[in-house]
């Protein structure tokens, strides 16, 4: 059967592609703010790996970044933006919308 709409993994955005890029909006999907530390953490990731996720998705346009001090410690904090979320969701939906596709209908 062949339809005219495009096939939902056209939906999907490459900016999500990475596992860690993913995880990371996952993590900060609800608007939440974390830093770099937590993050590393929570993503069973390492400082490297995790600092070119941030900056990709923050090229993107999808998170920001903003940098402080805690005491005299310098910290990095990480949200994800308004855009981000919107892309993230739509990433997702395309997911979900491919699993359909392969599910068998009643």
């Amino acid at each position: 059967m062949v339809s005219d709409s495009a096939h939902p993994r056209t939906r999907l955005d490459d900016n999500f592609a990475s596992p860690i890029r993913f995880s990371l909006m996952a993590a900060l999907v609800d608007d939440v703010e974390m830093d770099f530390g937590t993050l590393a953490h929570v993503l069973q990731v390492g400082d490297s790996a995790l600092s070119k996720a941030i900056s990709h998705l923050q090229s993107a346009g999808y998170v920001f970044a903003r940098k402080g001090y805690v005491g005299s410690r310098p910290r990095t904090w990480v949200h994800s933006t308004a855009v981000g979320r919107k892309a993230f969701a739509g990433h997702v939906d395309a997911l979900r919308a491919i699993v359909e596709l392969g599910s068998p209908q009643p």
